[in-house]
């Protein structure tokens, strides 16, 4: 059953019933947990995947059973409306209560919370989980698209963009972005990508400009003045290539749901996911042909972790931090990274868990199309947020439909 909103006044006034006193100290655990008890989190998350949706259920399930906190998962189409309503409520003078108690959250939105002072903490090493997360393997946990990420978002799973296609139908796929430049020209109305503003859409228009760039480093850094000079080869790729996608480049699909759709359909022939294992999970739900397999560039492909944060008026933190903290329950990691339940990537380390715990996810069987870990090769970093947003801005003045 689809959640829906409720109205922004209703959530005001409910949410200021639960305000809490006053700040939860996540070094004291126990009045946390004391805290945390009875009280209802609104976790703002994507909700365009019913397979993550079904996930963040029974995260719910557990997190009720464990502490007596209930779980509400509010369902974004885009992280930025739950930022704008927190941006909104700070200028209305609500520094309490406020409507959203935890966010799944990266790049852009991350960045400008962050830097307008809206989260809570830093509150992420300080869980009782935190030990078992792998900094020094998957530094990316601490990097937020080039931003440090210091404690004000609790890092809960790991990806990176793999390319998926079905290896009955194209035998020897393009493994770089010349080569699937090429590959596009050949096989005209066989390739596509999410719309931008959507998050893969753009995802691709970083991949594309990393694939264009002789010196890519310059992304790290925030757009200057040379943008123009930096994006021309991108809009030349693009130019060429959208009269010869998927409907002419006319329409294009709203997300990675319906991407993969067009890959199930058989309308296209590669499709992209930023969940390694998304291919193995629609195979093992009857969703997408068995012959479908995944691949990197050889390049590289673009790599990063989604957090959870708090912001720093929500009603319900003492919750929200147990949240945060029980997504990094071993079982709950070894659970996403089930090709059967999501197929995400743990941000724990193996060396650093049980011999129980290494044993769930040594149990695991990745699936048939999921790359094993040495063969993801190099994840390139996140550019600065600016340039997703810059870029995408421009994608919707030169390509978006209905101009």
């Amino acid at each position: 059953m689809r959640l829906r909103y409720l109205p922004f006044a209703f959530c005001l006034a409910f949410h200021g019933l639960a305000a809490s006193a006053q700040t939860p100290d996540p070094s004291d655990w126990d009045s946390v947990l004391e805290e945390a008890r009875g009280q209802t989190v609104f976790w703002h998350a994507w909700g365009g995947d019913p397979r993550i949706n079904a996930f963040i259920a029974s995260v719910g399930a557990d997190l009720q059973a464990r502490y007596g906190v209930s779980l509400e998962h509010v369902r974004l189409a885009d992280t930025a409306d739950a930022v704008t309503r927190v941006i909104s409520e700070r200028q209305a003078g609500r520094d309490h209560g406020g409507a959203v108690d935890a966010i799944w959250i990266n790049g852009a939105n991350f960045a400008s919370m962050k830097e307008q002072g809206l989260l809570f903490g830093p509150f992420a090493e300080s869980l009782p989980s935190w030990p078992l997360v792998d900094t020094e393997a998957n530094p990316a946990v601490l990097i937020d698209f080039t931003l440090p990420v210091e404690g004000f978002g609790s890092p809960w799973a790991m990806f990176q963009m793999v390319f998926e296609y079905d290896s009955a139908v194209l035998a020897d796929p393009p493994r770089s972005l010349d080569a699937l430049r090429a590959w596009i020209a050949e096989n005209p109305g066989r390739f596509t990508y999410p719309q931008p503003p959507d998050f893969l859409g753009t995802s691709f228009l970083k991949q594309a400009l990393y694939g264009v760039l002789d010196d890519p480093s310059v992304l790290l850094e925030p757009v200057g003045e040379d943008y123009d000079a930096v994006t021309a080869p991108l809009w030349a790729f693009l130019d060429e290539i959208t009269p010869k996608l998927w409907r002419q480049g006319r329409a294009y699909p709203a997300n990675e749901p319906a991407l993969g759709q067009l890959l199930a359909d058989g309308e296209i022939d590669i499709a992209f996911a930023f969940n390694p294992g998304r291919a193995s999970a629609a195979i093992a739900d009857g969703e997408l042909q068995d012959s479908v397999r995944t691949l990197v560039f050889d390049e590289g492909t673009l790599a990063n972790s989604s957090y959870l944060s708090i912001p720093y008026n929500a009603a319900n933190t003492a919750g929200a931090l147990v949240l945060a903290n029980l997504i990094l329950d071993p079982e709950i990691q070894a659970r996403a990274q089930d090709p059967d339940v999501l197929g995400f990537q743990t941000v724990l380390g193996m060396h650093l868990l049980e011999e129980g715990d290494r044993a769930r996810f040594n149990a695991l069987e990745l699936g048939i199309a999921t790359l094993a870990p040495d063969e993801l090769g190099s994840g390139l970093l996140e550019p600065h947020p600016s340039w997703m947003t810059r870029i995408a801005e421009d994608w919707a003045m030169r390509y978006g439909v209905g101009q």
